[in-house]
């Protein structure tokens, strides 16, 4: 008897990464390493890039989401910053989070104030009787 367990003989498998294991898309293995090397701590927990990978991808599909219903309802099929800049300018969340971003080529929002719009012609009604 070896003493090595049942994967005496067997070889190992084929590695999966850390983000198929999580089932996201966002690289762990980067958020990890740029954690690391940013020192923004001492030491870096093993599910701190987990964590911190889902919420940025989370954050990536929900913008993406209110971004391409934009450009669908500007009747394209491309999304460009101008959507974006809609997306986020519309949404409360996402306004209150990026409230001090300046998004390239974004442009407004479009708003007309209640002021400048022509007034309800009221007088209409009164001269008739003259």
């Amino acid at each position: 008897m070896s003493g090595r367990g049942k994967a005496a003989g067997k070889a190992k498998g084929k590695a999966t990464s850390r983000s198929s294991k999580a089932g996201l898309q966002f690289p762990v293995g980067r958020l990890a390493r740029y954690l690391k090397k940013g020192r923004y701590a001492e030491r870096i927990g093993a599910g701190a890039p987990v964590y911190l990978a889902a919420v940025l991808e989370y954050l990536a599909a929900e913008l993406l989401e209110l971004a391409g219903n934009a450009a669908r309802d500007n009747k394209k099929n491309r999304i460009i910053p101008r959507h974006i800049q809609l997306a986020v300018r519309n949404d409360e969340e996402l306004s209150k989070l990026l409230g001090n971003v300046t998004i390239a080529s974004g442009g407004v929002l479009p708003n007309i104030h209640q002021n400048l719009l022509p007034a309800k012609s009221k007088a209409k009604i009164g001269s008739v009787s003259q």
